[in-house]
């Protein structure tokens, strides 16, 4: 093995140690961009003769992990990333945080910066190393891409407590439960479903404390995941704050973000060097939980406390007015929070009437009930390409979830889009408790949803079940268009015409284009086809399938691309027309079923973050069932197409990917990767721009390995 002073292997020649640099590099969506920096990086470090090993954490898993032997001998790391990556293992050596596409576009000004980088310290996360200029956004916008990544983690780490509680508690209560005019709907004591039933109520606990907990990791990493969480539970739990109900999942938001910037702060005190050890795992989380579980209970939890005593005393001022009127205020109050103070205190007016003989108000409450969760289900449904997979499936579980009762089924969407979800619950809240008290809709039990409907606790069953469905669908139809409306207002889009259409909009809890994955936090895209394009084609049919021709000397791309799927010169000259062209271009193959789908997914993804790489390249991409199988298209523009690129150049490169939303396997991830490094040859380029013909394309493409 070549020592590293060794002239030959780049050392120098005065023989002193080559440098040894190591890099992290990671984009939201885990594919082109990760791969770019790490080439980028690699090949810069090359040319200056210094010795540099990258990690990649794409959608298809992190590869050439850095091992600890890496990490001891190295002289700095650069981390260019736009996601959350651990860096608590890089305790005591110099790190550059910066945006991936600082890894692309300066790669060697990192090599240069992070010699005189900050020393990390013993946490990670976020905030926890130093940022070049130009690495990740300035000011109010950095901030916000992390408070946003924060809530997104916490979502992500949410969704399965809330899914698994609330089914298993809805299971129990369908299958052993029964009415009872005192308790609701009443499981028996020491039974099966009562032990079903009480895991559910576990993992409901839980639900709160882990968004805190882990909104908090995401900005403070490990120190700030006790404090996040037991600020949570503290935040959930009325009782330590004379409150009859906690702050709900609202507080939650609130003690992780609490949490995870007064852990930072506290980083920030420099203490002697014996203490530094014990900073991380002893001082930090005991005086952070400390502190925000005591401002909680005296500050914070006081207001929430009042608020519900005064909800408390306001409505039971209005038990004598209008119907109407009383059913939209309950509603809206049990929409607000699912939970929180302001729902409970709906709840428990509406349940404490019943003993003294007036059903009416409890019948208001449980027909606003099962609303968001079945409003929320229900846009994902009528508009399922807003949502990501994760998202559908939870949309799935906030159905059933409804029918039963449990309006926390609706939080994992409000809390991940508070702007948009909150107002269409409460809207459709409203209505449907405003309908149920226009009908003298009664309810016998503390209870609501179609459950108790059916276990025959409700007084005027069919009006009551019109409320619900009003309701519902005034949610479910309220959200999707707020959703559109947010996005288009951050994409600088008219509100009206161009950019609507159904399938329009982007998951934010989902990963992106044809890399899936929660926590990389993807914002929500409202348009479909983007406006001022004219308007939207009709959809071609897609032509009859046909044999691909193979190429010679074997496939390429694992036979997605064909002679079939390459164009030596696009008559396109903008974008959009670009991304129809080659959507074309893929129908040849007879694998695209809606042209029109694809083509509206593509600039979903375009709209959430170019894929223009640079150097004269552009990988649009999408995952949607508008194919039936993976299938890769190639064209070149000879004058070039603006796509936004990071470095500002056009893209005469042009290949596209489409893949089903069930494709198995990580194939097309791994072919993507690849691809993306090889086009960092610059050689493999000018050969691909110099193809006379498809053939002559193929022949190039057969490279990439």
């Amino acid at each position: 093995m070549t020592s590293p002073a060794d002239p030959v292997a780049g050392g120098d020649p005065s023989g002193h140690p080559r440098l040894k640099l190591l890099a992290v590099t990671a984009c939201p969506t885990g594919i082109a961009h990760t791969y770019m920096a790490a080439e980028k990086l690699q090949q810069a470090a090359d040319r200056q003769g210094i010795e540099m090993k990258v990690e990649t954490q794409g959608s298809i898993g992190a590869e050439n992990v850095l091992t600890d032997n890496d990490v001891r001998d190295a002289d700095g790391i650069i981390v260019a990333a736009d996601k959350d990556v651990d860096l608590a293992r890089f305790a005591g050596k110099r790190v550059l945080s910066v945006g991936v596409s600082e890894g692309i576009s300066n790669p060697e000004r990192l090599i240069e910066q992070v010699r005189s980088a900050p020393v990390h310290g013993g946490g990670g996360g976020a905030g926890g190393s130093a940022s070049a200029g130009g690495g990740g956004g300035a000011g109010g916008g950095r901030e916000r891409s992390v408070a946003y990544k924060a809530l997104m983690n916490g979502v992500s780490y949410m969704i399965p407590f809330v899914v698994v509680g609330g089914l298993l508690i809805a299971i129990s209560l369908s299958l052993g439960g029964h009415t009872d005019p005192k308790g609701g709907l009443v499981i028996p004591d020491d039974s099966f479903w009562m032990h079903v039933n009480q895991i559910g109520v576990i993992g409901f606990t839980l639900m709160v404390p882990i968004l805190s907990g882990y909104i908090a990791y995401a900005i403070g990493d490990r120190p700030a995941l006790v404090p996040g969480m037991i600020g949570g539970w503290i935040a959930n739990t009325g009782e330590l704050y004379d409150s009859k109900a906690g702050a709900g999942f609202i507080g939650a938001i609130v003690t992780g973000f609490l949490a995870g910037y007064l852990v930072l702060w506290i980083k920030k005190v420099k203490v002697p060097k014996f203490v530094q050890p014990i900073m991380p795992i002893i001082v930090i989380p005991i005086l952070a939980t400390s502190a925000l579980g005591l401002f909680f209970i005296y500050v914070i939890g006081k207001p929430i406390s009042w608020v519900f005593e005064h909800l408390t005393d306001w409505l039971g001022g209005m038990t004598g007015t209008s119907a109407i009127l009383l059913g939209a205020i309950l509603g809206l109050m049990i929409a607000f929070d699912m939970g929180g103070p302001v729902n409970k205190t709906a709840f428990l007016f509406g349940a404490g009437l019943i003993a003294t003989g007036n059903q009416t108000v409890m019948g208001m409450c449980a027909a606003a009930i099962p609303v968001m969760p079945l409003g929320q289900g229900l846009a994902t449904l009528i508009r399922k390409r807003l949502y990501s997979e994760q998202e559908r499936e939870t949309g799935l579980a906030a159905l059933f979830m409804g029918l039963f009762g449990i309006s926390e089924g609706a939080i994992p969407f409000a809390a991940a889009r508070p702007a948009q979800v909150i107002p269409a619950n409460m809207l459709g809240g409203a209505v449907a408790g405003a309908v149920a008290g226009l009908a003298d809709v009664k309810d016998a039990v503390p209870h609501g949803g179609p459950i108790v409907a059916v276990l025959g606790a409700i007084g005027g069953v069919p009006m009551f079940f019109v409320a619900v469905a009003i309701g519902t669908v005034v949610t479910a139809l309220t959200t999707v268009a707020l959703v559109d409306i947010s996005e288009r207002r951050r994409r600088g889009e008219p509100l009206v015409g161009g950019a609507g259409g159904p399938g329009a909009g982007e998951p934010v809890l989902a990963g992106v284009g044809v890399g899936a994955g929660v926590g990389a936090g993807a914002a929500v895209a409202g348009g479909g086809v983007a406006s001022g394009a004219g308007s939207p084609e009709k959809s071609p049919a897609s032509p009859a399938p046909s044999p691909a021709p193979s190429a010679a000397g074997g496939e390429v791309l694992s036979g997605y691309l064909t002679e079939q799927t390459v164009k030596v010169q696009l008559d396109a000259d903008e974008k959009e027309a670009a991304i129809r062209e080659m959507a074309g271009l893929l129908a040849r193959t007879g694998k695209v079923v809606d042209v029109e789908e694809l083509v509206r997914t593509a600039l979903r993804r375009e709209a959430q973050g170019t894929t223009g790489l640079g150097e004269e390249i552009a990988i649009p991409h999408a995952k949607t069932d508008a194919v039936t199988a993976p299938v890769v298209g190639f064209a070149r523009s000879a004058e070039g197409i603006e796509w936004g690129s990071l470095d500002g150049t056009k893209a005469k490169l042009i290949f596209m990917i489409a893949v089903p939303e069930a494709a198995a396997g990580d194939e097309h991830l791994r072919i993507l990767a690849m691809l993306s490094r090889k086009l960092m040859d610059v050689g493999f380029r000018e050969r691909l721009e110099a193809a006379p013909d498809e053939a002559a394309v193929l022949e190039v493409l057969r490279e990439v390995r």
